[in-house]
């Protein structure tokens, strides 16, 4: 168990200087970021040609009422 502390201990003073280094006002999204936002960006794509495609094929149409029936059935008398 001695060993463990010790080598998290090295590892941890190694690593401090390095955290350090960083400067806050330049840490960036990156290459991740990028790559998902790219991805979203192409998923929304096809989302909305899908969609334009399949509002292209709805009929808003509504059908002539010839015999003048209403909704619930009755006949109208206009």
């Amino acid at each position: 168990m001695a060993d463990m502390s010790a080598s998290a201990s090295l590892a941890m003073t190694h690593l401090v200087p390095l955290a350090a280094e960083f400067d806050e006002d330049k840490v960036t999204p990156g290459v991740l970021g990028f790559i998902v936002f790219a991805v979203m960006a192409l998923a929304v794509w096809g989302l909305m040609k899908s969609m334009s495609r399949h509002m292209g094929r709805v009929n808003f149409a509504e059908p002539d009422d010839k015999d003048g029936a209403l909704s619930d059935g009755t006949k109208s008398t206009a």
